[in-house]
């Protein structure tokens, strides 16, 4: 068996959850390749330097993985995807961030959850993404064009509204003014877009959702449509640039560029627990339906 790791020092005693997955990963002896940034940093803490020595590292992807672990919060799980890409391989994300609403794995469970996940006891989620191209064509988005939150529009450098003519299918919807406007997964609807009024949708479901940021237009609400559409966006504003990000990549494009967002024709696959699911995440993580009356 050969698995990826890939991680972030972000939060205070994240080194001790790491020191067990790479125990519970050699009792296993299973082959261990970590991202060569996340190996150096591992490497400066003596603990697990001692341990573990002479790990395989990757920059790129290339080859079989029968597992990727994405080891910190749902930022870090994001940064995974474009290692992962359309590769196929199995994500298994190891909270030991905050809130963890997409990385799943307790870290007070790791070596349980882990030998669970080794033996086959697991299910597969699949997440939908999306994938974005521009008229002109912008090579800061080429080979990572895809998003598996969001592909959001934004101003830049000014505080006045921006227009984002909007096309579902070429067919003209609606001009947002606003500050910019939120293309969602079903994955990201709990993210970016819940925050500015966007509805939850389960992961399973075959939706786009279109939530504009901090709309001037009070009518123009969320509005879900099918996974199969084509969107075209096209920006003008008082500014000359204006920004796009896919999750937390960000580039810069001028005022009235074509924007053309489409459903990824590929999926990312999560590794969860049986006893795991999105509505007991929802509880669990989001408070669903918490009330001192009850």
């Amino acid at each position: 068996m050969k698995i990826a790791l890939y991680g972030q020092f972000y939060h205070e005693g994240s080194e001790k959850y790491i020191k067990y997955i790479l125990d519970v990963l050699q009792k296993k002896n299973v082959e261990i390749v970590i991202e060569e940034n996340f190996l150096y940093s591992i490497n400066q803490i003596k603990d697990i330097s001692e341990s573990f020595s002479g790990l395989d590292s990757f920059k790129e992807l290339v080859g079989d993985y029968d597992f990727f672990i994405s080891i910190g919060g749902d930022g870090t799980l994001l940064k995974s995807v474009t290692f992962v890409g359309d590769l196929g391989i199995p994500i298994i994300g190891i909270n030991t961030g905050r809130l963890g609403f997409l990385a799943t794995i307790k870290k007070e469970k790791i070596t349980e959850s882990l030998n669970q996940i080794l033996k086959g006891d697991y299910i597969i989620s699949e997440r939908s993404l999306l994938t974005i191209s521009t008229i002109p064509e912008n090579q800061e988005f080429i080979p990572l064009n895809f998003a598996l939150n969001e592909v959001a529009i934004n101003r830049k450098n000014t505080s006045s509204m921006i227009k984002v003519e909007t096309k579902v299918n070429d067919k003209y919807l609606i001009s947002y003014l606003s500050d910019g406007l939120i293309v969602s997964t079903p994955t990201g609807s709990t993210g970016y877009s819940l925050s500015c009024g966007g509805p939850i949708i389960d992961p399973s479901t075959n939706s786009i959702i279109l939530t504009p940021i901090a709309p001037h237009n009070l009518n123009a609400r969320p509005l879900v449509i099918p996974d199969n559409s084509t969107i075209s966006l096209k920006v003008s504003g008082r500014e000359k640039l204006f920004l796009v990000s896919l999750d937390s990549r960000i580039a810069t494009l001028k005022i009235n560029t074509t924007i053309i967002i489409k459903k990824a024709p590929f999926y990312i696959k999560f590794v969860q627990l049986p006893n795991d699911s999105f509505i007991k995440t929802l509880r669990n993580k989001l408070l669903w339906g918490e009330d001192k009356r009850n």
